[in-house]
C-alpha cells in the first residue's frame, strides 16, 4: 500500500500570504490606528513606509527572507523604537485588538493554526515591547530577530 507524502509544512509567512498579504494587512491596520485615540498619539508622526518596515520584521519573524535584520538594523533597531515609549497595558491591548481585526479585514488565512501562531507572536511581542518600553528598561540589544512558527501544523489533505 502506497502511503500518500503529506506536503511540507510551509512557513507562516507563506501560509499568510508573503510580503503582498503582510503590507496590505499593516496598511489597513495602521489607517486604523491613527483613527484610534488611543493609539494615535503612539504613532502621529510616523514615517510614510512605517506599514511597510513593519510587514518586512513580521516577514522576517514568521521565516521569511532576512531582510529586516539585512537592511532595517534587525533586533537592536526594532527594540530601539520602543524604548522609553511607555506604553501602556491598555495601549497594548488595543494594538493587539486592532491587528487581529486588521487580519480580517486584509483576508489573511482564518484557519485556527494560522490565527493561534498570528494571535500567539502578537501576544508575546506586544508584552515585550511594553516591558521594553518601561522607564530605565535596558533589553539585550545583541538579540537575533525572533522567529515564530507552528504551534501545530495547518492540516493540509495528503499530497496526490
Amino acid at each position: 500500500m502506497i502511503v500518500p507524502e503529506t506536503p511540507p509544512t510551509p512557513t507562516l509567512y507563506d501560509w499568510a500570504g508573503g510580503r503582498e498579504a503582510l503590507v496590505r494587512l499593516l496598511t489597513i491596520f495602521y489607517r486604523h490606528v491613527l483613527e484610534d485615540p488611543l493609539l494615535e498619539p503612539v504613532f502621529r508622526g510616523m514615517d510614510p513606509h512605517h506599514a511597510e518596515h513593519v510587514a518586512v520584521w513580521l516577514g522576517e519573524v514568521f521565516g521569511g527572507p532576512a531582510d529586516y535584520s539585512g537592511s532595517h538594523g534587525g533586533h537592536a533597531h526594532m527594540i530601539g523604537r520602543h524604548l522609553g515609549r511607555g506604553i501602556t497595558e491598555e495601549q497594548r491591548r488595543r494594538w493587539v485588538s486592532l491587528l487581529l481585526d486588521a487580519a480580517d479585514e486584509a483576508e489573511l488565512p482564518g484557519d485556527p493554526e494560522f490565527r493561534a501562531a498570528f494571535a500567539g507572536y502578537l501576544e508575546w511581542g506586544s508584552r515585550l515591547a511594553v516591558i521594553f518600553s518601561a522607564p530605565g528598561a535596558q533589553p539585550d540589544l545583541h538579540e537575533p530577530v525572533p522567529r515564530w512558527d507552528w504551534p501545530r501544523p495547518p492540516w493540509q489533505p495528503p499530497a496526490p
